[in-house]
């Protein structure tokens, strides 16, 4: 599904993203690792065309689409969230839904004054399928709160809402569980868990919770100083030695999640 070709992205002479390779392949849930500064939100900045690459190439579904801006990776079916949530905390939980598909007709001032009853047919199908998102996500009893009243995780759970209302291809999911309580974390889990096996999404997602990554991801690329460090399922990583010193540092015993 998601394929990169030797990406590098420098930052005047810091190196940030050094020469990374890999595939996420359709219908798995791929997790990237790594610690703090090894390059990974900056990679996914690349990926989702916030960021333009230095050098190198990356293919969605077979077509290139190095540095392609983020509303042209959006139609293309390649969203994202944020470790932060990204939410209009002013709009309800329905309305943060229904703002999400792109070429509404009611955006044009001439379909509201000569096609009056094309754009209430597309607005009421849009409302049916924001609350089908809501029902799926477990969130009715929030429908007309608002978004900034939300909790963290229960933002988490509306951004991974918005990826549904589009026929999203692959999702880049930025730390999921940061800062989210066990109870609420569990239904992202099982969304997420949901979306992929009924339908067929595929997920790369950044995490520091190993025990998450190791609940959701196989496999699990690892990133440290910009590159790829190791690859492997979520057993092979937390037993790899390199993989262990970069997190943790000599000496440590991997006892502990990393």
């Amino acid at each position: 599904m998601l394929k990169l070709f030797n990406v590098n992205k420098f930052f005047g002479g810091l190196h940030a993203v050094n020469n990374v390779s890999f595939e996420v392949k359709k219908g798995s849930i791929t997790g990237l690792i790594g610690p703090n500064g090894a390059g990974k939100t900056t990679l996914f900045n690349i990926i989702a065309g916030h960021f333009k690459l230095s050098s190198g190439k990356v293919e969605l579904d077979g077509i290139e689409i190095t540095n392609m801006l983020a509303h042209e990776l959006f139609s293309k079916g390649l969203l994202r969230t944020f470790q932060i949530a990204q939410e209009f905390s002013t709009l309800t939980v329905l309305e943060n839904l229904m703002m999400v598909p792109a070429n509404q007709k009611g955006e044009s001032l001439s379909n509201t004054w000569f096609n009056n009853s094309g754009v209430s047919k597309q607005e009421e199908e849009i409302r049916s399928k924001a609350v089908e998102v809501i029902n799926f996500l477990k969130l009715s009893h929030l429908t007309q709160e608002l978004a900034g009243n939300l909790s963290g995780g229960q933002k988490k759970l509306l951004e991974l809402g918005r990826t549904m209302m589009v026929d999203a291809k692959i999702v880049l999911l930025d730390e999921v569980g940061a800062g989210v309580n066990r109870t609420l974390l569990n239904d992202i889990i099982e969304a997420i868990v949901r979306l992929n096996k009924e339908k067929n999404y595929t997920f790369c997602m950044i995490e520091h919770d190993m025990e998450l990554i190791s609940k959701l991801c196989d496999p699990v690329i690892v990133m440290a100083e910009g590159g790829i460090l190791f690859q492997g399922t979520s057993k092979e990583v937390k037993t790899n030695e390199e993989v262990i010193e970069a997190y943790l540092g000599k000496g440590f015993q991997n006892n502990v999640y990393i």
